[in-house]
């Protein structure tokens, strides 16, 4: 029989097996293999291991808790999936014609691969054999649940740069702001009423927060990292807020307390935002992203939903069977219904907190309107101090957290108001404040960071360069400065929630988010918008807050998919940065506090006015004040506990899951990358001298 023939040809010695074929990520974006930041998905949504050694492969593993099996070699060559390269890549064609590459040619450059048809490698392009710690794949989960971060190629409704059509992209765009609703709108409704703000004030706040985040989400989107992330006011400005609201200083102040605490605010926002765009636009942001890795990101995450457990159901426990019923539709809504399509979208699922709030509020209207909450001789608008009646002391509580009637903020809000820089008066400026929301920054800079990556993998055809990142975060700072000269109370910075609406909706189109942010511009000029958001009972705030604290403690920890989860070393790091986050900051909270000690302030607001007791007692008031604060917050104990764990403990790239970002020399050549990142109307042109923070 010939040599040619196939069955008896002699296998090349010299040539190793070759690597698993990527998926379509992988092929089209020429993404070159270095370490494992994002492994194949199984059907589960579970991250897989990478291949192990030959004598290992039928070996348990331990940590992940299954088997390692390993596909047949085949002539040397791993078997390609029943479903054909072509199958997967008739989604990409369109995309790389557009983008004027070849698919072929460019796929296998960018990845350094080399099709050989079985011929025996080149000499002059070796082939080095991947460590244990590299022989793995960097690919986009393909397969995982609706409720995961699905990959986009293959779930994705609109793509990042597809622009559809006006109306699709407005019904798109109005429905991803709709679901990150509580995200927008919440925070105003839980710091006003503690700055000793009336309801006017509420929906004035309101306003000005709708108009700044649209604002920003479009500065985002044109001259940041320009991925469809929406800016707003962040969960994690909320506790160091609370800490400076119920700072000593203002306890006895006369007059309007909610200006004077706000134009406070405001000069503390105002100084961090400036240091955190220094972070970004000097490049120190892409040294320190050698620092964040899904370790560090997942506690610190989810410590900002963790840490305001004293808020929530003590809150709801005011209004039972009207706080316990919204919790409850919210979770059937969003975990029992999922599933239900109507005309090919989960409303149930997308809208889960929207419908929970209109069929609770309605609920709750038809029982005051019934009289349910009415005692004869008893007014909300008397305080319980000057009321003599033992009947209506004892229903008082009742009738003011359950009445939907109790706020006037709807009928005394104008038509028309448009929110103007320094409405609140000259910010006030106090160095020991200052310093508590720069380290605050940092934590918001850290949480943006695993925002930009996850969203990246959904939407856009590369993770962005260490320069976009450094860009996008010295754009945050810029948007921070200007939600502190409008007042809006917190800073301004990427929502969480914003990467698990883009998986549930499968909208990542960048102009769907423009349109969006614009809508919630004109929507900020009408004073009724605000005075109706700002009317939303005080016990269904307080249940809409439940779920989104508990979904951002989710998505913080869901992070940790993109390292070995399994492993031993995440598992102890992870857990002591939870721990301690909640235990640390409980011990300052609570030290000098008697249990018999009567605080003038509620009950939930405690943990917040650490300063005029903590520990720290040296001569210098101010170092108290930082200490006492900075120690009391859930976020910075955790992040500082997992950063210096993760980089202090020995692992591998690939346990640690270290992040994946594109190489701006690579990056530059492919043109579907500089289309997905480079700044508009030529402005990069500016920063082509300034590599950290251009492309």
């Amino acid at each position: 029989m010939s040599s040619s023939d196939p069955k008896t040809r002699p296998k090349p010695v010299t040539r190793p097996p070759a690597p698993v074929p990527p998926s379509s990520w992988a092929k089209r974006t020429g993404f070159k293999p270095k370490f494992s930041g994002e492994t194949n998905a199984s059907d589960s949504g579970q991250i897989a291991l990478p291949p192990r050694s030959r004598e290992n492969e039928n070996q348990p593993d331990l940590e992940a808790g299954r088997a390692r099996p390993v596909p047949p070699v085949v002539n040397g060559e791993q078997p390609v999936s029943e479903k054909g390269p072509a199958e997967k890549d008739q989604s990409v064609k369109k995309r790389r014609e557009a983008d004027g590459t070849n698919k072929g040619s460019s796929a296998a450059a960018a990845n350094g691969h080399t099709v050989n048809n079985g011929a025996a490698p080149q000499p002059q392009q070796p082939t080095r054999r991947p460590s244990r710690n590299e022989d793995v794949v960097d690919v986009l989960p393909q397969n995982v649940d609706d409720e995961g971060f699905v990959g986009r190629h293959s779930h994705m409704k609109y793509e990042l740069r597809d622009t559809p059509g006006l109306v699709p992209i407005g019904l798109y765009g109005f429905q991803h702001y709709l679901s990150m609703l509580g995200s927008l709108i919440l925070i105003p409704l839980v710091i006003v009423p503690a700055m000793g703000g009336t309801y006017e004030d509420t929906a004035n706040v309101v306003s000005t927060v709708l108009f700044v985040s649209g604002v920003t989400t479009l500065l985002h989107s044109f001259f940041g990292s320009r991925l469809p992330l929406i800016q707003g006011s962040s969960f994690v400005f909320l506790a160091p807020a609370l800490a400076i609201i119920n700072s000593p200083e203002f306890r006895g102040l006369n007059g309007n307390n909610f200006k004077h605490i706000m134009k406070e605010l405001q000069g503390a926002i105002i100084i961090a935002s400036a240091f955190q765009t220094l972070l970004g636009y000097s490049g120190l942001m892409s040294l320190f992203l050698r620092l964040i890795n899904p370790v560090v990101v997942a506690p610190t995450v989810a410590a900002v939903g963790l840490s305001f457990y004293s808020y929530g159901f003590p809150q709801v426990g005011n209004c039972l069977e009207i706080g316990a019923v919204q919790i409850l539709l919210v979770i059937i809504f969003s975990l029992y219904l999922r599933k239900i399509s109507v005309l090919g979208h989960r409303i149930f699922l997308i809208y889960a907190v929207p419908l929970g709030l209109v069929i609770t509020w309605a609920a709750a209207f038809l029982l005051t309107e019934a009289g349910v909450y009415s005692y004869k001789g008893c007014d909300t608008n008397i305080p319980s101090s000057n009321i003599v009646s033992e009947h209506c002391r004892k229903h008082v509580s009742r009738m003011k957290h359950c009445r939907v009637d109790t706020s006037h903020a709807f009928k005394s809000s104008p038509w028309f108001r448009f929110p103007y820089p320094l409405q609140w008066g000259t910010p006030v400026f106090h160095w020991k404040m200052a310093i508590v929301m720069c380290v605050v920054s940092i934590i918001a800079s850290v949480d943006s960071v695993g925002s930009y990556h996850a969203s990246s993998l959904l939407v856009s055809s590369r993770p962005p360069t260490p320069g976009v990142v450094s860009r996008g975060i010295g754009l945050e700072g810029l948007s921070s400065i200007l939600a502190g000269l409008w007042g809006t109370g917190t800073g301004s910075t990427t929502l969480t929630e914003n990467v698990h609406t883009i998986a549930v909706t499968k909208m990542g189109s960048r102009r769907a988010v423009e349109l969006g942010a614009c809508v919630l511009i004109v929507l900020s000029l009408v004073g009724k918008v605000g005075g109706f958001i700002a009317s939303i009972p005080e016990v269904m705030v307080a249940a809409l807050l439940c779920f989104m604290w508990a979904m951002l403690a989710a998505l913080g920890l869901s992070n940790l998919r993109y390292s070995e989860a399994g492993s031993s070393r995440n598992i102890i790091i992870v857990g002591l940065s939870l721990f301690f986050s909640l235990s640390i900051p409980a011990y300052f909270q609570q030290y000098g506090i008697s249990p018999n000690s009567n605080l003038s302030v509620p009950s939930y607001f405690q943990p917040y006015i650490v300063t005029s007791h903590g520990p720290f007692r040296t001569k210098y008031e101010g170092v108290n004040y930082i200490m006492n604060t900075l120690l009391s917050l859930h976020m910075v104990i955790a992040f500082i506990v997992a950063v210096i764990l993760d980089n202090t403990v020995p692992g591998s790239r690939q346990e640690r899951g270290v992040y994946v970002w594109s190489e701006s020399e690579a990056a530059r050549r492919e043109p579907a990358v500089v289309k997905d990142y480079e700044l508009p109307f030529r402005v990069g042109r500016i920063f082509r001298w300034v590599k950290w923070v251009g492309l």
